[in-house]
């Protein structure tokens, strides 16, 4: 069975728990939507910081999940600040092989792969005061509100162009999905996230 395996363009992102928490849930429950098989309860969820709504299935379960995940995520972030790192969603089936003497095996066979990349970058704090250049007084803390602003608007076009990256993939890559069984709404996956220092 062919993996198909879908890189996300990365993303630069503050080493702030909630951004972090917005932009992998964000991410996260899109593509878990869009593989969802059966029935399922929308729910349109707005990011606090950003324009943009998304669609969750609606699961607690699932939500669970993915929460989980993000807060092992974060955890990692903070042992390991200002690194490059990879989130992977990936599904699978779950086969039985050959059964043995004692034993009935089974095996997971990956069929799809998204890799999240995320650049995640520590800020230097910004020190108040004032700073005087050439007879202009300028306030040290607007510039880095206003960085802040402009860095934010620039993950938020970039959200937005991983979200029409997803679709794009979901859309035109079907042939590999296996076929349904009968009663199943959701395909098995799992998340893994980096394991140690890289």
């Amino acid at each position: 069975m062919n993996c198909e395996v879908c890189q996300l363009k990365e993303l630069e992102v503050e080493a702030e728990h909630f951004e972090i928490r917005e932009v992998l849930r964000c991410i996260l429950h899109t593509i878990v939507f869009h593989r969802a098989l059966g029935l399922v309860r929308p729910k349109d969820v707005d990011l606090q910081h950003f324009e943009i709504t998304y669609v969750q299935c609606g699961d607690v379960e699932i939500e669970k999940k993915i929460d989980d995940k993000i807060e092992h995520f974060i955890s990692w972030i903070e042992k390991h600040p200002n690194k490059k790192s990879q989130i992977c969603l990936s599904f699978y089936e779950v086969k039985s092989k050959q059964p043995s003497w004692f034993t009935n095996k089974t095996e997971r066979q990956y069929w799809e792969q998204w890799y999240v990349n995320l650049s995640v970058t520590q800020q230097p704090k910004s020190h108040s005061g004032k700073t005087h250049l050439s007879k202009v007084v300028v306030d040290s803390g607007d510039i880095a509100s206003e960085e802040r602003s402009s860095r934010r608007a620039a993950l938020e076009a970039s959200l937005r162009e991983v979200l029409f990256q997803i679709i794009k993939f979901v859309n035109e890559k079907k042939d590999h999905v296996p076929p349904i069984s009968e009663g199943v709404i959701y395909f098995p996956y799992e998340i893994t996230i980096p394991r140690k220092f890289q």
